[in-house]
């Protein structure tokens, strides 16, 4: 079917990550059923098919960002066809993506991030070290969530200080780690040694009976821990992220130097967090200006 011949491009050619793999299948999967449903053939789709598609997303209360993310798939599942012979024509290329409201990247607060890291910077158990070089890595590197699973020992450079970064389509970057983070990476190993796992996992990051660590785990440990110092809904991994990117912007780093350690493709993914940026100075601005 077309469909695994387009995945398998994405996976081979493209190299794109598990997740967005999932995500497309989602997609396609999703759009194939409503064909079913409503008996049109795959040959009879064209835009007015998509734009009814579309329509019955956003009746069944998807927001706008959720059908854009539809149509840049199916666009991308199109152009696929049409280049291999397999489609006549692009049905998306008639298609708009919804207009979107800007949304500001959500931060946890540096002061808030390095208090709760020097309440844990002394663990005792396995999993408790472990769980703060899960919040030391991802705030002190800035590192997708994938990227943190994808780490194994050897590309931790604790002489040099640096850990080699898989991102994106396979794309390498090296990324710098601070002094306590190398401290944490030590008793980290240490304890993962001392377990005396059977079989040893060559990745970092490992559950307490040595598999490799997964998604849902990480998500867990950065939940539980952000709770504790923020009430704000969103507690994820990529939060960590952001506050990464906004402190080192707010202590005044080079935009460029962020964009390169984040593993941006382009300098505008990045520019998102002088916003962020600028509406820390607004506050200040307010609390201090006699006029504000």
């Amino acid at each position: 079917m077309y469909k695994q011949r387009f995945l398998n491009f994405l996976q081979f050619e493209k190299r794109y990550s598990e997740h967005t793999l999932t995500a497309y299948t989602l997609e396609i999967d999703v759009f194939l059923t409503f064909l079913e449903q409503e008996s049109i053939a795959f040959e009879e789709v064209d835009y007015r098919v998509v734009r009814h598609y579309l329509a019955t997303l956003k009746d069944s209360g998807k927001q706008s960002s959720s059908i854009n993310r539809t149509i840049s798939a199916l666009r991308s599942f199109y152009k696929f066809l049409v280049r291999e012979n397999l489609s006549k024509s692009n049905p998306i290329n008639m298609v708009k993506a919804l207009k979107t409201p800007k949304k500001l990247p959500v931060v946890v607060e540096q002061d808030k991030m390095v208090d709760l890291l020097d309440r844990q910077s002394n663990p005792e158990s396995f999993e408790e070290v472990r769980d703060l070089l899960v919040l030391e890595l991802l705030f002190g590197t800035g590192i997708r969530l994938a990227e943190l699973l994808a780490i194994k020992e050897r590309d931790v450079d604790i002489y040099n200080k640096k850990i080699l970064i898989i991102g994106k389509r396979s794309k390498e970057r090296y990324v710098p780690i601070h002094a306590t983070l190398v401290e944490t990476i030590k008793k980290y190993l240490h304890a993962k040694y001392a377990a005396g796992y059977e079989n040893n996992s060559p990745n970092l990051l490992v559950t307490k009976e040595g598999k490799p660590a997964y998604r849902e785990l990480i998500y867990r440990i950065v939940n539980r821990n952000l709770s504790q110092i923020t009430s704000q809904d969103k507690k994820s991994p990529h939060v960590l992220r952001h506050s990464f990117a906004t402190t080192l912007l707010n202590n005044g780093a080079d935009l460029n130097a962020i964009k390169e350690l984040l593993g941006h493709a382009n300098l505008a993914a990045t520019q998102v967090y002088t916003h962020n940026s600028i509406e820390r100075l607004k506050s200040i601005y307010k609390q201090a200006h006699p006029k504000a």
